[in-house]
């Protein structure tokens, strides 16, 4: 007899609990790409904290690309540390401000030690010139194009979080 309730108390913890725990406990930091304004998980990329990850676009103006390096915060923000380009142009800084670096290297404008630090970003896979691509890993090592998960035009509100079990189903993991 007593066999038998500790077996059942055994399968009802488990039944309470794996539920729990599928869907509140987080299990891999991610940066998130949220359709639009919603809550729908349209693809997630797994990172950790200090590790480091670039958007790069085409300008729609002087069609040369732009990389925006980022990094992951320890409390899920993304700090953007560095912009590199081949053009002055619109949208294009001219100039460092105070506590950043303006260099030329490689035929490449660098704008260094930006130390800007967003909870979110919205962003647009490009419409008109749609090259936009996702590059992650040591030395750069892994590159995606948003086309491939992602359509021209279409917004994204771009999040550092960490999913749960759920979540991570729920979504298109990103992959090279």
């Amino acid at each position: 007899m007593k066999k038998k309730v500790t077996i059942l108390l055994l399968i009802v913890s488990f039944l309470v609990l794996f539920p729990l725990f599928f869907f509140y406990v987080p299990v891999q930091k991610a940066v998130v790409f949220y359709h639009e304004h919603t809550s729908k998980i349209s693809a997630y990329l797994p990172i950790n904290s200090g590790e480091s990850f670039q958007i790069i676009f085409t300008h729609s103006i002087h069609l040369s690309d732009v990389i925006e390096k980022y990094r992951v915060t320890k409390d899920n923000k993304i700090e953007q540390y560095e912009i590199v380009f081949e053009e002055f142009g619109i949208g294009m800084p001219s100039n460092a401000e105070e506590g950043q670096k303006f260099v030329y290297e490689d035929g490449k404008y660098h704008v260094k030690n930006l130390n800007n630090i967003f909870p979110y970003m919205n962003i647009r896979n490009g419409k008109t010139v749609s090259k936009h691509r996702l590059v992650w890993g040591d030395n750069d090592q892994h590159k995606v194009w948003f086309n491939e998960y992602f359509l021209p035009g279409d917004w994204f509100t771009v999040k550092v979080e960490d999913l749960t079990l759920w979540q991570l189903m729920k979504g298109v993991k990103i992959h090279d």
